[in-house]
């Protein structure tokens, strides 16, 4: 647990510890059914959809819904007219006073110093931008050429939307990853999108015009770019497989970091001889991460008898072992994880350049490093196309099974 957390919120936790079953057996809950949430960030409002359910052993479920994505999120607790609602296997949560049919409090991050922003909800409203927008003037079906601009300068990203009617779903692909299920409408031609995962909050807003969209993102706090995107079906990204390496000299990787047991391991250890092995650099707090996360412990669990090992090296946002312990415990409960978790230290430059040094630059979450059974390194893969990238992902996902069985059958 971050120990920044004032006093006061352990002592709520208590309190709401020692009422079991309160939010399955007390008559005052929210309403059960569909719910339309806000965030109330930077001037703007963010819109997302969730559904409360109960179930008399487990209490209330609530499920987050970005167009075809659903992330249940259990524990929520009830204690008088409050809900607290942890955010997944993020260190977030909602915070809110409720009755029956409206919420109003705040969404934090608890690992970040004064990360709150104001969350409210209102029962029965299932729309996500409008409940009448004007017709499409414009459908924006396809594939674009996206820039992002920031005081930084550009980057280049690729947009794949859907569009029926007024609803519009999609994504945006940039080198680092995606940003997973966008879902919103076209108003005229007024470009809304959104997508609220717990830990990430993400809202476009476009103007379209001449098949030409220009418009501003906004992440969470205070991150803000604005972006433009023109038809283009052949734009692709550079190749993952290229963006991070290792530096002149080096053909393999080395490093000596704690398990969760606070054993230091390293790929010179024994079990790791002779075997494929897979080095996951990741952070809980990374919504790609959690996405290639999932994928790795079903395909894991299903090969682990092949020679292959995966170790997971963990780079938080608090430089603190026992903080990391307790994100990743949860991470593996929440999705059967079998294989090896290792603590690399601060999700910084420093953090990563000093668990790795042999690597280029900033290293980018996620990322995955292929190494045969000799301990050469193969493959460097950057980023992570999740299931909300259609066909990306497929592709991902064949590509990585036909690397995984040449390193295997060599």
């Amino acid at each position: 647990m971050n120990k920044a957390i004032p006093f006061l919120y352990f002592s709520l936790l208590f309190m709401i510890s020692c009422q079991p079953g309160r939010d399955a057996g007390n008559p005052v809950i929210p309403s059960l059914g569909e719910w339309r949430g806000i965030i109330h960030m930077q001037d703007q409002e963010l819109p997302f959809n969730l559904s409360i359910e109960r179930n008399e052993e487990t209490g209330l479920t609530i499920i987050l819904r970005n167009g075809k994505e659903k992330i249940p999120i259990y524990n929520s607790r009830i204690i008088g007219d409050s809900i607290y609602i942890p955010m997944h296997i993020f260190d977030a949560d909602l915070v809110a006073s409720f009755n029956e049919h409206e919420m109003k409090g705040y969404w934090r991050k608890n690992y970040a110093k004064d990360y709150r922003i104001p969350f409210t909800a209102r029962y029965g409203e299932t729309f996500r931008f409008t409940d009448n927008p004007s017709e499409a003037e414009v459908n924006i079906s396809g594939r674009w050429e996206v820039y992002f601009e920031n005081e930084s300068g550009k980057s280049l990203a690729v947009g794949e939307f859907s569009q029926n009617g007024n609803h519009v779903s999609g994504t945006i692909l940039r080198l680092s990853g995606d940003y997973r299920y966008l879902v919103g409408e076209m108003d005229g031609s007024r470009l809304y999108l959104s997508t609220f995962d717990g830990e990430h909050a993400y809202l476009f807003i476009a103007g379209i015009k001449n098949d030409r969209i220009s418009g501003n993102f906004y992440s969470g706090k205070s991150r803000r770019e604005t972006w433009i995107a023109t038809r283009n079906d052949t734009i692709s990204l550079p190749d993952p497989n290229s963006l991070s390496f290792l530096r002149e000299g080096y053909q393999s990787i080395s490093f000596e970091l704690p398990d969760m047991d606070g054993k230091m391991v390293s790929l010179d250890d024994p079990e790791f001889k002779g075997q494929v092995v897979i080095v996951q650099i990741f952070g809980t707090w990374c919504s790609n991460c959690m996405d290639e996360t999932r994928f790795l412990s079903r395909w894991y669990n299903l090969n682990k008898e092949r020679g292959v090992k995966i170790i997971a090296l963990a780079f938080e946002k608090l430089d603190d072992f026992d903080y990391a312990k307790s994100r990743i415990e949860k991470l593996k409960t929440r999705f059967n994880i079998q294989y090896d978790f290792l603590f690399g230290g601060k999700s910084d430059r420093t953090g990563t350049a000093k668990a790795l040094p042999m690597l280029n630059g900033a290293v980018s979450f996620p990322t995955l490093i292929f190494i045969d059974r000799t301990g050469k390194v193969r493959t460097i893969h950057t980023g992570f196309s999740g299931p909300g990238t259609g066909e990306y992902h497929v592709k991902l996902v064949e590509d990585f099974n036909l690397l995984m069985d040449k390193l295997l059958d060599e």
